[in-house]
């Protein structure tokens, strides 16, 4: 009796247990980034049905989630994010309320009948959805809890604790929370979205979430060679045996090997596919171009509150206007008063990313505007904006 309650029928070793910890939390991550995220919610791939029933299955038993409420909670937060209407943007309310109650989020905004109705068409609405997996949802947990200590013992109790909040804590809390708040941009997309880090195991490849805000329905979530996307191996690995197939992957920008002179309709197309892109370039250069004169901007300041604003000149740069704070749209305010410099660059950015955001233009007009733009872009004598010129120019 003693060794059925510390190591159940298995009687497994602690280092058994642990591994089988590790494999049994991997398989939830990719059943939600490859199937719930990636497949259901954005279409960006079609999963044999074999291997959706699998993956719907195993959700059931290890998080209890329902395919249509997840989808339809995470269209809606990318169709208001950052508005008081996301159901989880740690912009609006707070990243600790995210991290800490990312669960009890999801969980209030499922109860929403309009959300599930307005966004949840598409996903499984067959008999086992409808009287098993939404009817009694917790069920699927109980089941794993009583498999886990028939299993384990009284350690798998522990075990099936932890697969409880592996969702909970790592997409919820780390994902939704700090995947808004901190890490690196590749795309100035217009949300807070940051890739947390270039590559990761535990997250599944959703660590990526700058680079899949920008292309949400692209299957593929890595853009740099450095990045590392183990959803993205999982599909392919699928692929290859036929229980999966690929819809859209996001295409990198292409560039010519060398500047090809005058811009053309194919240079705004490629523009505007990569706008993104164009901007995340921008705001580097602007980086790029403080660095330059820093030193001489701190000996000018005549005061704390201008010293205070050149330390936060990196964070104000990175963030295009449209996204600023009133009190960061003050201290980008007071850095273009204390470097012209910076204020040119400042306002050439403004047209610049109006020439695509003006719905009512035509090609044809785009591309007048946009070699008006680099025009005076290459006359200004600012190397920074004579090279990203040089840039747009080569963009294919």
């Amino acid at each position: 009796m003693y060794e059925f309650l510390t190591s159940g029928l298995t009687g497994a070793s602690i280092t058994e247990m642990v591994i089988y910890t590790l494999v049994v939390t991997h398989i939830t991550i990719v059943a939600v980034t490859v199937y719930l995220h990636r497949a259901q919610a954005h279409r960006a791939l079609e999963v044999h049905p074999a291997l959706a029933h699998f993956f719907r299955a195993w959700l059931w038993l290890t998080t209890g989630m329902s395919t249509r409420a997840w989808a339809a909670i995470h269209r809606k937060h990318h169709a208001k994010c950052e508005t008081p209407e996301d159901p989880h943007s740690p912009q609006t309310r707070g990243l600790k309320t995210v991290f800490w109650q990312g669960a009890e989020l999801y969980r209030a905004e499922s109860k929403n009948a309009e959300t599930i109705r307005k966004y949840g068409h598409g996903c499984p609405n067959d008999w086992l959805e409808t009287n098993l997996y939404e009817r009694f949802a917790w069920h699927g947990c109980a089941i794993t809890l009583f498999t886990s200590f028939a299993l384990f013992g009284f350690p798998g109790v522990s075990i099936w604790a932890i697969q409880m909040l592996w969702i909970p804590v790592l997409a919820a809390g780390v994902i939704n929370g700090i995947g808004h708040f901190w890490g690196y941009r590749n795309f100035d997309c217009p949300d807070a979205s940051r890739n947390i880090a270039p590559w990761g195991i535990l997250i599944g490849g959703e660590e990526l979430h700058n680079n899949h805000h920008t292309h949400a329905t692209s299957a593929k979530l890595s853009s740099k060679w450095y990045e590392f996307d183990i959803g993205w191996m999982y599909i392919q690995i699928f692929s290859v045996l036929g229980l999966a197939k690929v819809k859209k992957v996001a295409e990198a920008p292409k560039f010519f090997r060398r500047g090809k002179g005058a811009l053309d309709l194919a240079s705004v197309q490629a523009l505007v596919n990569h706008r993104y892109d164009v901007m995340a370039r921008y705001a580097s250069s602007m980086r790029k171009a403080f660095r330059a004169e820093a030193a001489k901007l701190y000996a000018q300041a005549k005061s704390a509150e201008e010293r205070s604003v050149l330390v936060r000149a990196k964070k104000l740069l990175s963030i295009d206007e449209s996204k600023l704070t009133a009190e960061q749209s003050a201290s980008l305010e007071a850095l273009c008063n204390q470097s012209p410099l910076i204020r040119h660059l400042v306002e050439m950015r403004r047209e610049l990313r109006e020439i695509w955001e003006k719905t009512n233009l035509t090609r044809e007009q785009m591309l007048v505007q946009l070699q008006a733009w680099c025009e005076r872009a290459e006359e200004s004598g600012n190397r920074w904006l004579h090279d990203m010129s040089m840039r747009i120019r080569r963009y294919a």
